[in-house]
């Protein structure tokens, strides 16, 4: 096995093109006990050309790989099947897996091929699985693999969704940021929105729909990480029959209707159990009992446009329907974004905890992606942002997500240079700026090698560009405060950015 591996990472590290035209070949001029050593060969020309964007390539390739299947080294035609499904599966390649599954008597190339069939079986598989109850082949992934191939299934955002009695869903954010979410919400209530603020939890906002609505009119809102729908709750998530009451909350009649409603194609969804530890087991036994009393929801780990979360807490289980967005539709103008980006949601929030000025003035000097001069113009009266950052790259990814996000009453200019430099920020004038908004280095996953020099100038120099009023809101990493005078303190609040707390604080100059 060492050997194999070690064979496998020298062919991975060749050129695409002489693994093809050169060691292929070769391998096929081989002994049979030669081809036996050299098997690695197979699993890296599965690897390396399964991202292959040239489809008479990846095509002449798959071709090989089903002409291994009927070699007579069983360890060839097994690391041949593992490679067929990341070349894409067609009827052909479905036949001989199907021929193999029935015809080897060898264990551990049936599992191989049954997980193979899994991933690109057809209405052929189907037939010698469906209604066969417990069998190598698990019906469930045959039926998602059809699906994704007949009807992929996205989710719907402009369907509407009929008042339900009872039903609540849940943002959920980063620790200490719910109080901005839960307001969000209650200030479009106040303006006639769709939805009430029911409880403020955890990390969690409870709100519940006060009639009809569309995922659209939920995904208005800015603040919040991920949005869900609960399907119930689950005491003594750690005993066997939590099991089949999971299920009977996937399989039931609600959750069928939530995602009929809202989704376009096959109803798929990928179980998530979120705790520490391995739960491959349970997630098994509980899809496996979910399909036998819905057939019609299917379980499918790839690329599902649902997700099914149970979050554990020591005497209880919240499950909850998910739906998982790519791209996220509030993130429309995100073309790109660089290594330590900002997180949105927290951008989002930061512009909030700011407030709205007329023909505001924004200067991040730290800009990364441009995302909080981004959120700040969606959400304010701002006339113009102006970003720094001392890397060119990031000053270009700003400079078109800028373009991106269409803000037409708004100027935008972006400078790469260090914000110290106030020489190179003609926008940035002493007394003139309404709002320093940013989300600077936090020294975790970008070293600063003075971290308590750069915070120390960013409150210099906040200070002196700022207008009478102006605010500073940031993240602060440091328990470093402001020692001049004319910066007053408004507001702090801790906030966990992934096991690393820090606080959001909001600076007002006098």
């Amino acid at each position: 096995m060492k050997a194999d591996n070690e064979l496998y990472r020298q062919l991975r590290e060749l050129p695409p093109q002489q693994l093809w035209t050169e060691e292929v070949p070769k391998f096929d001029r081989l002994s049979p006990k030669e081809r036996n050593q050299q098997v690695a060969l197979v699993r890296a020309v599965g690897v390396v050309f399964s991202t292959s964007r040239n489809p008479e390539m990846k095509a002449a390739v798959k071709a090989w790989m089903v002409g291994l299947l009927q070699d007579p080294n069983e360890k060839i035609r097994r690391y041949a099947t593992a490679a067929i499904p990341k070349l894409g599966g067609d009827e052909s390649s479905e036949k001989k897996l199907l021929d193999i599954l029935q015809t080897t008597q060898v264990d551990r190339e049936k599992r191989k091929v049954a997980e193979a069939l899994e991933k690109i079986g057809g209405a052929e598989t189907l037939k010698v699985v469906a209604g066969k109850g417990d069998q190598l082949v698990s019906e469930q992934k045959v039926r998602a693999s059809v699906a994704r191939q007949e009807s992929p299934g996205t989710v719907r955002l402009e369907a509407v969704l009929p008042k339900q009695e009872g039903l609540k869903l849940h943002l959920r954010c980063r620790a200490g940021l719910e109080s901005i979410v839960a307001d969000e919400v209650r200030e479009a209530e106040a303006r006639q929105g769709k939805f009430r603020v029911v409880e403020v939890r955890g990390t969690c906002v409870v709100v519940e729909p006060k009639g009809p609505f569309a995922l659209a009119d939920l995904y208005r809102f800015r603040c919040f990480d991920t949005a869900s729908f609960v399907l119930g709750l689950v005491r003594n998530p750690q005993t066997p029959a939590a099991i089949g009451e999971l299920a009977k909350l996937i399989a039931s009649p609600r959750t069928e209707f939530l995602m009929k409603t809202l989704t376009e194609g096959a109803l798929r969804y990928r179980l998530s159990m979120l705790a520490e530890g391995s739960h491959d087991a349970a997630v098994a036994k509980v899809t496996a009992e979910a399909f036998r009393l819905n057939p019609r929801i299917l379980n499918d780990a790839r690329e599902s446009p649902w997700s099914v979360d149970v979050l554990f807490n020591e005497l209880s289980a919240s499950v909850e329907l998910r739906p998982r967005l790519s791209p996220n539709p509030r993130l429309y103008y995100r073309t790109d974004a660089i290594n330590a980006a900002s997180h949105p949601p927290l951008a989002a929030c930061l512009a909030r905890l700011a407030g709205k000025q007329a023909d505001e003035l924004v200067w991040d000097p730290f800009c990364g992606s441009g995302l909080e001069l981004i959120e700040a113009a969606l959400f304010g009266q701002v006339a113009q942002v102006v970003g720094t950052d001392i890397d060119p790259a990031a000053i270009a990814i700003a400079q078109a997500n800028f373009g991106a996000a269409k803000l037409p009453h708004t100027q935008g200019a972006f400078h790469a240079c260090d914000f110290r430099d106030v020489t190179k920020i003609p926008q940035v004038d002493r007394g003139k700026v309404s709002l320093v908004i940013s989300n600077p280095p936090l020294g975790r996953r970008v070293r600063v090698p003075n971290m308590h020099g750069l915070f120390a100038d960013l409150f210099r120099l906040s200070s002196e560009v700022l207008r009478p009023g102006g605010r500073l809101v940031f993240v602060n990493p440091l328990r470093l405060e402001s020692v001049d005078p004319t910066l007053r303190l408004e507001s702090r609040r801790p906030v966990d950015l992934g096991g690393y707390e820090c606080r959001v604080e909001v600076y007002r100059k006098r």
